[in-house]
């Protein structure tokens, strides 16, 4: 029996997971780090070239054979999901696609809510209005890799660059990360509204955001999520 396991049972299955919104170079960082594959990834892909999943593999198995394989799941995820896509988008290509997804990717990690974020890049740009991503700019700064740790500053925010949604019109140079298969969905069919503007509801990502038609609505929004922060720092104070 112990003959016949080894030489015909089935060998140990390991895995390695990559959250979705992960930068390519943070992809790269934890494939390198994952237990019991052969050789190291020395380039970084392309910026929203890999589809954030759980990839199973066995030891002595490849870092680059898992890059693939990442690479072509990626390319049969976009092109189905392009396939199905709203016609009525004002997208033009599949990357275009993957460029507005990793946005919506970065903005929200609420299942829930993806639909509702990208309806408000998807009517922004059919009326021409900036996307005023926060995240776009943080990529303009890192460029992906790691974290920038603070907020924004306002130099920050007025400055010209190929990802700073906030000085450019439609969509910034390229991808800001890796979205996953419910952010790409999201975005090819968002939901139908007329939401323009939206603001975290809370200190906590998890409470989601609040959505707005109206510059006047966003206003009363943003004054309630302050209220929020300010009694937040307040019971920290207290603490």
């Amino acid at each position: 029996d112990i003959v016949q396991e080894l030489t015909e049972g089935n060998p140990v299955v390991h895995s390695v997971t990559f959250p979705e919104g992960l930068t390519s170079w943070q992809i790269i960082e934890r494939l390198n780090a994952a237990d019991l594959l052969e050789g190291q990834i020395e380039t970084v892909p392309p910026e929203g070239s890999l589809l954030p999943d759980t990839y199973a593999y066995e030891r002595g198995a490849t870092r680059e054979s898992v890059l693939e394989r990442m690479r072509k799941a990626r390319d049969e995820a976009v092109a189905e999901i392009w396939a199905a896509r709203d016609p009525d988008l004002p997208l033009e290509t599949p990357e275009d696609l993957v460029i507005l997804a990793s946005i919506v990717e970065k903005e929200t990690g609420i299942d829930g809510e993806r639909p509702q974020v990208a309806s408000v890049f998807i009517n922004r740009l059919k009326k021409g209005m900036r996307l005023q991503s926060d995240p776009t700019t943080i990529y303009g700064i890192t460029k992906g890799v790691g974290a920038l740790g603070r907020g924004l500053k306002k130099s920050e925010l007025e400055a010209k660059t190929d990802y700073n949604t906030y000085q450019l019109d439609g969509l910034p140079a390229g991808p800001i990360a890796n979205p996953g298969i419910e952010a790409l969905k999201a975005t090819a069919n968002p939901a139908k509204t007329d939401y323009l503007y939206f603001v975290a509801a809370g200190a906590d990502p998890s409470a989601g955001h609040l959505f707005a038609s109206t510059y006047k609505e966003h206003q009363q929004n943003v004054a309630k999520f302050r209220a929020v922060q300010r009694e937040a720092a307040a019971e920290a104070a207290r603490e």
